[in-house]
């Protein structure tokens, strides 16, 4: 089990964890308005927040308001970082192409996780080592592969064995 982390914070509304164990803390609007389809708009928490040197907050969007309205977030995951001290804003997007959908004060619009992140050093080399994936990008997983059960000879060896 991890540590608590302890984030101080101002505002109206603590963010609030809904279940013990969840992973996202709700994040609600200072605002209402109406998100039309295909709309986005940058929409205030009220909080500001100071995370220990070390971590950062992800922004993310509810699953909920995402599988049932199309309400995202465009830059999901919003980053803020430990040296960041003003408010917490949420880029939202309305991506039905019908409904508008209504934001109220107080509504929950998007959760925020805490987390530690290493400080890394960029190293450059002449050459990466090599591996199991390669330079495979997007759709490199074999999507139309996955639905039909069907696997690519790459995905039966395991590296370095050749079985």
């Amino acid at each position: 089990m991890t540590e608590p982390v302890d984030v101080l914070w101002t505002g109206e509304n603590a963010p609030v964890h809904a279940h013990p164990g969840d992973a996202g803390a709700d994040l609600v609007s200072t605002e209402a308005f109406v998100l039309q389809p295909g709309e986005r708009r940058l929409v205030g928490t009220g909080l500001r927040i100071a995370l220990p040197d070390g971590f950062v907050a992800f922004v993310v969007p509810r699953s909920g308001l995402a599988a049932k309205h199309g309400i995202t977030i465009v830059n999901a995951p919003g980053t803020v970082d430990s040296g960041y001290r003003g408010e917490v804003k949420v880029a939202l997007l309305n991506t039905d192409a019908a409904e508008p959908y209504e934001v109220h004060v107080g509504d929950r619009i998007a959760q925020v996780i805490v987390m530690p992140v290493p400080r890394v050093t960029f190293t450059r080399v002449d050459e990466l080592p090599e591996s199991v994936r390669g330079e495979g990008g997007f759709g490199s997983s074999g999507y139309g592969d996955q639905r039909s059960g069907a696997l690519s000879g790459a995905a039966h060896t395991q590296e370095g064995t050749g079985a």
